[in-house]
Formats: structure tokens, C-alpha cells, sequence
């Protein structure tokens, strides 16, 4: 819990300061939600600015989200390695969001990637003005592709927009197939969604993918699903793929939200 993001405005919250109920909101939580807002249209104007940025410097920008443990730095380990083995020779960078430590800072680092390490505190996602005091760290004219890997958190992330031109969330099969029922706010938000630690699966026994994509579809999202595994190469061809697309179509002036948005090519392969 934070003090940036509202998710300390809550009933609970109002009952633990002794403030009366009866069905309005007591005066601290609409203050609250006062703040909040202003918080975000502050965040809002600053995305905006980090988005004009990412399209001056031509650069691809997504924004890595997931529970902590799903394996956003060592999808980003073997993505970075998978992509110097392309013909396209992408350049990436990363930056890096957590809590406290510059550990997966340090394992990009060692992969000679760019990677700049935002410890947050006490506040469980990253904001636009966090990312964009980032960026004057990196040479953007350099990076083709910038990951941003967020504070490991299913619900503070979805709200606040950095500037990036995609949504990935991890959902590991060691959670559970039915988190985008229990996170609706999070994966509605997902323009891919990448199963991860599929090799797991069978071994599990209990994490059906099909079931996954049928709770995402729920939310009206139709956001390709695909089952990645860092422990088997050829289960990330259509995750470099989707990655690929993505940046030959910004660099054809081409819509790249509407593309996102239809999910390229044929990406659906949950099952």
C-alpha cells in the first residue's frame, strides 16, 4: 500500500480513522480521491510528454507488468538474447522498477544492455515523472526497443500511464488460471498477455491455459495470449515476433495503437 496510487482509500480505511459510513464518503476520502485525481492528471500530462519523446527518438516502448516472481527479468534475459540473434539486430535498454535493491538492474546490465534501476520506496508502481527522469539517463537515439519492468504488483500499475506504446503483463502458470477474473482493472489493461514458466504446465497440473484466455475474453479484452518458457527457446518465436512486428510498424508511421490493438498478425495461442 502506497500513498500515490489510492489504494489506501478504501471502506476499511474510513472505519479504521472513525469516520462515519452511511453510504457516502466520509470528508477525508473524498479529499482522497480529490488528491488522487489531481495526482493522475498530473501523471497524465507528464506520459504525454514522455510518449513525445519515445516518437521524436523513435523509440518502441512497453511496459513489462506482473505479480512479483512471474519472471519479468529473466524473460528480459533471454529476450535480450533472442534479439541479438535476429537479423533485425534490435537495440533495447531496460529500465527497472522495484521496491528496493538494483539486483535485476545488475543481471540486464550483465547481458550489456543499458539498464537503469528506480527504487520506489514505498510506493508499488511506477509513474510517468519516475520514467521520464529515467530517460535522461539513456540515449533513446541508441534503443529500439525500451522495456520497462514494473513494480511486481497485479493492481497499482494498470492506473498510471508512463508514456508507452504497449501493455505486456506475465501471468505465471504457477498462479493460477484464473487471475484476470480476481485483477479484471490489470488485464483489461493487457495488450499481450504471455503465460509464463509454461513448462510448468504439465507438471503442475492445475493451471489450465484455455481457462486463462476465457476469463481475459470475459473482460472484453482481446489481447493475444501466448505461453512462453524461458527454459525453451522455441516458445519465445512468437513473443520476438509480436516484438518485431511492433517495431517495423512504428517505423512505418503506421498506427501503432490500432495495431496493438487488433494484435498484428496471428498471435492467439493460448491453447
Amino acid at each position: 500500500m502506497c500513498d500515490t496510487c489510492g489504494c489506501a482509500v478504501t471502506t476499511g480505511h474510513g472505519r479504521i480513522n472513525g469516520q462515519k459510513r452511511n453510504g457516502a464518503q466520509s470528508e477525508g476520502e473524498r479529499a482522497s480521491v480529490e488528491v488522487l485525481s489531481s495526482l493522475l492528471a498530473a501523471n497524465d500530462h507528464q506520459a504525454a510528454h514522455n510518449r513525445e519523446h519515445f516518437r521524436r527518438h523513435d523509440t518502441l516502448t512497453v511496459n513489462l507488468m506482473s505479480s512479483p516472481g512471474s519472471g519479468k527479468t529473466s524473460l528480459l534475459e533471454v529476450t535480450i538474447d533472442a534479439l541479438a540473434s535476429q537479423s533485425s539486430q534490435l537495440r533495447v535498454a531496460v529500465i527497472e522498477g522495484d521496491l528496493e535493491t538494483e539486483n535485476d538492474a545488475a543481471r540486464i546490465r550483465a547481458k550489456g544492455v543499458p539498464a537503469v534501476q528506480i527504487t520506489t520506496g514505498n510506493a508499488c508502481h511506477l509513474d510517468a515523472g519516475m520514467v521520464h527522469d529515467a530517460l535522461h539517463v539513456l540515449d533513446l537515439d541508441a534503443i529500439d526497443i525500451l522495456f520497462i519492468e514494473n513494480v511486481g504488483n497485479l493492481v497499482c500499475p494498470a492506473s498510471f500511464d508512463l508514456g508507452h506504446h504497449a501493455n505486456i503483463i506475465l501471468l505465471s502458470a504457477t498462479e493460477g488460471d484464473d487471475k484476470p477474473a480476481k485483477y479484471p482493472v490489470m488485464f483489461r489493461a493487457a495488450d499481450l498477455v504471455l503465460i509464463s514458466k509454461a513448462d510448468l504446465i504439465p507438471i503442475l497440473g492445475d493451471f489450465d491455459p484455455k481457462m486463462a484466455e476465457s476469463h481475459l475474453r470475459r473482460l472484453a479484452n482481446a489481447a493475444p495470449v501466448l505461453q512462453v518458457s524461458t527454459r525453451q527457446p522455441e516458445t519465445l518465436v512468437p513473443w520476438i515476433a509480436w516484438l518485431e512486428e511492433m517495431r517495423q510498424t512504428q517505423r512505418e508511421g503506421t498506427d501503432l495503437r490500432s495495431r496493438v490493438l487488433t494484435g498484428g498478425t496471428a498471435f492467439h495461442q493460448a491453447g
